[in-house]
């Protein structure tokens, strides 16, 4: 006898968009929201403060240690320091390693799992939510950024215009790779933001300032390689270019965070749905 289809098990699609659905609204409205949207906020009031310094200064350029540096530069440099290395990263590790934490904390886990729907679709069905929450504070961020600095010393915006795209991607696949390695360190792991924020804050940074193949184990790596133009051409920016010279390019960049995004995804989820979660007393 077939089952009816009030008793009949979502497809995993459909349980993923559930999940999705229910999870959305709640971190946009959450407390964790509210303070990283402070966090995006700081590049734009410290662009603000650029532009005001252009329009009432001496000069009609900007400049560090004597030489003109445009404001399409300074953009680039702040999509490097501020935004790839680190507001993406902290998104990252905030959001994604909450997405199964959270609900083992606030001890309601036993409710998402005992509806109808398979383990796995609750942790991808979160994630998604995670992408397009952050994505929704980053994205606006970057272009009031864009439109604020670009102009600044003469520069186009319309001539600029494919590179921020090009950027927007490169921040958006940032999001998804770090969110998808965090959801899994949250699925396994027992404090996941203690060794988040270790990994993003202290292994990144220092295994890319040296030679040797220790930086392919980071996401950072194969991020800067995908959008290389970013990076500011400027003769007073030569020593942080030097640092940045040992990139990917811009394919085996793509591969590598498609790969690393997709395994670490099915690897949470493979996670969460065999893991049996004991709440503490």
């Amino acid at each position: 006898m077939a089952a009816s289809p009030a008793n009949r098990r979502p497809s995993f699609v459909s349980s993923v968009l559930r999940i999705f659905d229910l999870s959305l609204s709640e971190m946009l409205w959450s407390r964790r929201s509210v303070f990283l949207a402070l966090l995006v906020g700081g590049p734009i009031l410290l662009a603000v403060v650029s532009r005001v310094v252009w329009m009432f200064g001496p000069n009609e350029s900007l400049r560090i240690n004597g030489g003109a540096v445009s404001g399409a530069s300074i953009f680039g440099l702040m999509i490097w320091l501020l935004y790839v290395r680190f507001i993406v990263p902290i998104l990252g590790v905030f959001y994604g390693t909450s997405l199964i934490a959270d609900e083992v904390e606030d001890r309601t886990i036993t409710y998402l799992f005992t509806r109808p729907i398979q383990r796995g679709a609750v942790l991808v069905g979160k994630y998604l939510a995670y992408l397009a929450c952050t994505v929704l504070l980053i994205l606006p961020s970057v272009m009031v950024v864009f439109f604020l600095m670009v102009p600044v010393g003469g520069g186009s915006i319309a001539q600029m215009f494919p590179s921020l795209l090009a950027d927007l991607g490169m921040l958006a696949a940032g999001l998804a790779a770090y969110g998808a390695v965090f959801a899994w360190v949250g699925a396994r792991v027992k404090r996941p933001l203690v060794a988040g924020l270790v990994f993003v804050l202290g292994w990144e940074p220092a295994v890319l300032l040296f030679p040797g193949y220790l930086k392919r184990a980071t996401v950072a790596y194969y991020l800067q390689g995908l959008v290389p133009h970013a990076m500011p051409q400027d003769s007073t920016m030569s020593l942080l270019l030097q640092t940045f010279a040992d990139m990917p390019g811009i394919l085996p960049s793509l591969v590598a965070l498609v790969v690393l995004t997709a395994g670490a995804l099915w690897f949470a989820a493979r996670t969460v749905a065999s893991r049996e979660y004991v709440l503490e007393q």
